[in-house]
């Protein structure tokens, strides 16, 4: 197991009341799996999941995109403007 965080942002960041959480993970794994991860440590980010993408080292993923240790991970919340 090791050590990863993921950066929060709007929405997400709201629910949690932090910047970022840190997760124990085995790696390599997958992106829905972290998400998995989140919603099992944080649930108040269930809600919201469905509506968000996982970065992974500045590149959105699919669930099934691998993650390595070291990456750097960030949860991006749906945002609206006009």
């Amino acid at each position: 197991m090791a050590t990863t965080k993921i950066l929060l942002f709007a929405g997400a960041r709201e629910l949690v009341g932090q910047a970022e959480v840190t997760l124990e993970v085995n790696f390599p794994t997958t992106a829905v799996t972290l998400k998995a991860a989140l919603v099992a440590t944080h649930p108040e980010l269930a809600p919201l999941l469905p509506h968000t993408l996982l970065a992974v080292d500045t590149q959105y993923a699919t669930d099934d995109t691998p993650v390595s240790a070291g990456s750097t991970l960030a949860l991006i919340p749906p945002v609206s403007g006009g």
